[in-house]
């Protein structure tokens, strides 16, 4: 198979996969080392695909959709609560990040999009011995929301607001957080 069939298979695989797929799997699927499948993805990204990678694997965000980002406030004992209102209202919760006044951003990717997700999320935040990354910055933190449309990222919006869980930029916060 010459490499840009390669990466067409490689991209079909990821549009079809209802969750991301593992590097290793993509590597066996498609009969090339491990090496190869991360050289096709940075061309892949290159050309325009939004690839993500995530400790599951890799996974392709559909076209289609937009982000927003929200900032909101909470502790330990509403998480499952906002993630299940984001998803509950059509958003996948793609990340975790916090702005710290002294390390900066700092995230880590979900790919929350459904409450099996979040269960799952919950039970290895139970189970481990880490922290959620909120407690650094007492309970402030930031999700990068995707949704099929403008109307449910609003959605979601208004009800993180009505739960008291959406929070206000601050001056020390900068408009861009990926500069």
């Amino acid at each position: 198979m010459k490499s840009e069939e390669r990466r067409e298979r490689l991209i079909k695989i990821l549009s079809d996969a209802s969750d991301p797929v593992a590097g290793c799997n993509l590597a066996d699927m498609l009969k090339v080392s491990r090496q190869i499948i991360v050289q096709d993805i940075a061309l892949l990204r290159a050309e325009g695909y939004q690839i993500f990678s995530t400790n599951r694997g890799y996974f392709l965000q559909d076209v289609h959709e937009l982000s927003r980002v929200f900032k909101v406030h909470h502790f330990d004992d509403r998480i499952e609560d906002e993630l299940s209102l984001i998803v509950d209202f059509g958003g996948r919760v793609d990340d975790v990040f916090v702005y710290h006044k002294i390390y900066g951003v700092v995230k880590v990717n979900l790919n929350i999009k459904c409450r099996l997700d979040i269960k799952n999320y919950m039970d290895a935040i139970k189970d481990g011995k880490s922290k959620p990354l909120l407690e650094i910055t007492s309970g402030y933190h930031y999700h990068t929301v995707h949704a099929e449309s403008v109307e449910n990222l609003d959605i979601i919006q208004e009800h993180l607001a009505q739960e008291g869980l959406l929070a206000k930029l601050t001056d020390y916060e900068p408009v861009d957080f990926w500069s």
